[in-house]
């Protein structure tokens, strides 16, 4: 069966919301298509004095309500229709949690796992050389994102000063703390799920603190889902967790910090002691009262959405559900909190950052959980209350809202 299309996915999201909303044909046309792309051909010099040929890219999707933000991902099977779906759900993640910024994306094939640290630091400043005229805090800022660091993010802002020849640390944001990065933003992304989650209990009168939870996907936004759901929910039992190379189940419960470590020292979930093994498929039916999608785009789809036995859809992940399996999971009851609300603490907080960065005035990682929280807490009731009104799932009710937000600002600037 051939692979989903991720943009294909979020133009149809898309059109589903211009719909319901009696969206002109102009708008509905101009949102529908990134205002910019580039493509980049990258020559790199490797550590055996060959050179290696990558191809990278930058979406910039809709600037109208502020410069474009998004991250970087470094993927063997990275394309431009993953980035060019990325860069459109940012646009629609910013206006949801109401912060001054558009979309973007970016991302350049290549497989880090088989790259020298020397070799990242020399594709990191290529792709900066590529691109830095186009970036700036208020034109385009990239983050982190799929196999992306923090010290490849400090990479890429030294050579962008470099080549402009003065300080200028908010133009990457995702840095490491003692060159302008902001506190809170690691685990930020899991955590503004979590919140989300907690919200979500209170508007279903669920009690959470004995629930049971999955994750599918132990990156790191997993693996901080998995100690924060009890940190911030007050308990639980972590049931299953995978990864790439396979799951693993302990019906009884996982220790969320020993199973991190595990990963950390081990590269994978398998074969820690007293669990047995679960396939990503399987997984992801179990039943529980949290699932948490946060690997890649179209997990849940019209062939295993039935059998989904989750409470709440928590997706850290970016388009792990389809359209058809929205329908499907609402038709069965199942409360999703949709990728661009529920994984928007990253870009929350790298706005954060970005602000912190221009005030030269660092938070405390108190005020950034507190304004992260507010902000998450705002965007969830504002999607809840759309959804009950409408009597529609939420992942429309977040569209009609961005979508709005954002269409407003294009016909204020006079583009339609």
């Amino acid at each position: 069966m051939a692979a989903l299309n991720p943009f294909a996915i979020a133009q149809q999201q898309l059109d589903e919301a211009a719909e319901r909303l009696g969206l002109d044909r102009a708008t509905h046309e101009l949102l529908r298509w990134p205002m910019r792309e580039y493509h980049f051909t990258l020559p790199i010099k490797m550590d055996n004095g060959r050179t290696s040929i990558f191809k990278g890219y930058r979406v910039q999707y809709n600037n109208a309500r502020g410069p474009t933000k998004g991250g970087l991902r470094w993927h063997p099977e990275e394309t431009i229709d993953t980035i060019r779906a990325l860069a459109a759900w940012m646009t629609w993640k910013t206006a949801l949690v109401d912060i001054p910024l558009g979309g973007g994306k970016g991302g350049i094939t290549c497989n880090p796992k088989e790259l020298s640290e020397a070799e990242k630091e020399r594709l990191a400043r290529a792709y900066i050389r590529a691109i830095w005229r186009e970036l700036g805090v208020d034109r385009d800022v990239p983050a982190p994102d799929v196999y992306t660091t923090p010290q490849i993010m400090a990479w890429m802002m030294d050579e962008y000063e470099t080549i402009v020849g003065h300080s200028h640390p908010g133009v990457i944001t995702g840095k490491p703390l003692p060159i302008g990065g902001s506190p809170g933003r690691t685990d930020a992304t899991a955590r503004g799920g979590v919140y989300c989650v907690r919200e979500a209990a209170k508007a279903l009168n669920l009690d959470l603190s004995n629930a049971t939870y999955v994750i599918q996907g132990f990156g790191n936004a997993g693996q901080f889902a998995a100690t924060l759901h009890r940190e911030i929910l007050g308990g639980g039992t972590l049931l299953a967790v995978s990864d790439s190379r396979g799951g693993a189940i302990n019906r009884k419960g996982i220790n969320p910090a020993d199973m991190v470590q595990h990963k950390l020292e081990t590269g994978t979930v398998t074969g820690f002691p007293g669990t047995e093994l679960i396939s990503n498929e399987d997984l992801l039916e179990l039943k529980c009262d949290v699932l948490y999608p946060a690997a890649l785009e179209a997990v849940i789809t019209d062939r295993n959405a039935q059998n989904i036995n989750a409470r709440i859809v928590c997706e850290l992940a970016n388009g792990p559900t389809t359209p058809e399996a929205d329908k499907i999971l609402q038709d069965k009851g199942v409360y999703v909190l949709p990728d661009f609300l529920a994984n928007a603490g990253g870009v929350t907080v790298s706005y954060f950052e970005q602000v912190q960065n221009t005030y030269n005035y660092y938070w405390s990682l108190e005020e950034v959980h507190r304004q992260l929280d507010l902000k998450m807490s705002r965007a969830f009731h504002d999607v809840h209350e759309m959804s009950q009104k409408l009597k529609t799932h939420n992942r429309l009710a977040a569209y009609m809202l961005a979508v709005t937000r954002v269409a407003e600002a294009c016909k204020l600037r006079g583009w339609v």
